[in-house]
């Protein structure tokens, strides 16, 4: 990933497969998906039939150091690895007796002093895989074993849907159908929201005449063709209702990921029935010179996550934000003075439902004999995570058809 000063200090691994990375995700079925790029973040939105709880999953693209996220400062061992890397205890954040938030995240201070926010640790796959492509697809997927292919939010959604979506996926920034869309299930790229509606769209009365003659030519022509043009039309009216779904509007950090959020949280205001939000945000994968990079990182995420709910308004009372990532970072500080593809991570969880203020997780230790390959070791399935968001805030999803094989093991952060 290229950062905000011109560098580029991804691996190979991420840059070849940038564009496919969400491919397994599966944000198609029986809701409707629209996915938008801005930059280097992207977005998918599934839509359903009502206004009720919404969740966002923000993926950290690139491995986030889960250990600059959240510092364990009562470890030695955190120290002696990290000479150049290692936050001082002195500078963080909401500190207990065992970890802290990065300084960079003064501007969700409020959320963790208020009890919307909430860190867990130790969090990822039940085995270690530093590759991102494949992490990305097991962490998406979330389906061991399974050839369906078929992603985690698809599964959820599928099972909050009382009926099939009147259209399937659209493209939103550039006029290629992206390969998590690609397949059987019909998808349409466009440039934004206003391509999609029809003439004289600011003419309701003309608009209505034109959207009956379309659709009775579409029902009229049948096939392949006519149910296209009845979902491009179904289209129009879904835009409509997005385009104009204003707000108490909040300034944003000016960022790819800044952008994304504005979006979504338009999205959410409009009262298009949204029922999960996944945003991929790049530039976590940090080689090089972490220090800085880290601390820019965060702070543009802080912000931007600020804004989000300030920008929800009300609304903010039903939108619940979980951040993952597809690894943590190695303990030890490279030659580079970066960090290299690791294990065990830290997820963050903002917003409805959660109770926050706290560090949650089962802490394995830095010490000798409790590293796997002189990474953090993980104690808390990252599916039991989400697991336990859906329990508390989407009850009528079956959690363990959404992730088969994994028992529920509550934390406590989520009420």
């Amino acid at each position: 990933m290229t950062d905000l000063h011109g560098h580029d200090d991804s691996c190979d691994d991420y840059a070849l497969t940038r564009r496919s990375l969400l491919k397994t995700t599966g944000l198609v079925g029986m809701a409707g998906v629209v996915t938008s790029m801005f930059g280097d973040v992207l977005t998918s939105t599934v839509y359903g039939e009502s206004n009720s709880n919404v969740l966002v999953v923000l993926s950290l693209r690139g491995g986030a150091d889960g250990m600059s996220l959240v510092v364990p400062h009562a470890e030695p061992a955190y120290y002696s690895a990290r000479p150049t890397a290692g936050i001082a205890a002195s500078r963080l954040l909401h500190a207990d007796a065992m970890f802290g938030l990065h300084p960079s995240f003064e501007k969700l201070s409020g959320m963790w002093a208020s009890g919307r926010m909430a860190a867990i640790h130790a969090v990822g796959l039940p085995t270690p895989n530093r590759s991102h492509f494949d992490a990305m697809e097991l962490v998406e997927d979330a389906d061991p074993g399974s050839s369906a292919r078929v992603g985690w939010l698809n599964r959820m959604v599928s099972g909050l849907a009382s009926r099939s979506e009147v259209f399937a996926g659209v493209q939103l920034g550039t006029g290629t159908v992206p390969t998590s869309l690609a397949g059987p299930f019909p998808a349409i790229a466009t440039g934004g929201f206003d391509d999609l509606r029809t003439p004289f769209a600011k003419d309701p009365a003309m608009r209505s005449r034109i959207e009956g003659r379309l659709l009775k030519q579409y029902k009229k022509h049948g096939g392949s063709v006519g149910a296209a043009g009845v979902r491009a039309v179904a289209l129009s009216n879904r835009s409509a209702a997005v385009a104009s779904g204003g707000g108490p509007g909040a300034p944003y950090p000016r960022s790819e990921l800044g952008r994304a959020l504005k979006a979504s949280a338009q999205l959410i205001r409009s009262g298009a029935g949204v029922k999960a939000v996944a945003v991929d945000s790049g530039g976590w994968d940090q080689h090089v010179d972490v220090g800085w990079r880290v601390s820019e990182t965060i702070k543009d995420l802080a912000g931007c996550l600020d804004a989000f709910f300030a920008d929800l308004g009300a609304h903010a009372d039903r939108v619940t934000v979980v951040t993952l990532s597809e690894f943590g970072r190695r303990l030890s500080e490279n030659g580079a003075r970066g960090l290299d593809h690791g294990y065990g991570n830290a997820v963050l969880a903002l917003g409805a439902g959660v109770n926050g203020g706290r560090f949650y997780g089962r802490w394995p230790g830095l010490g000798t004999g409790k590293q796997v390959d002189g990474d953090l070791a993980v104690t808390t399935d990252y599916r039991s995570v989400l697991m336990e968001i859906l329990r508390a805030r989407f009850p009528a999803v079956d959690a363990s058809t959404v992730f088969p094989g994994v028992g529920l093991s509550p934390l406590g952060f989520m009420r």
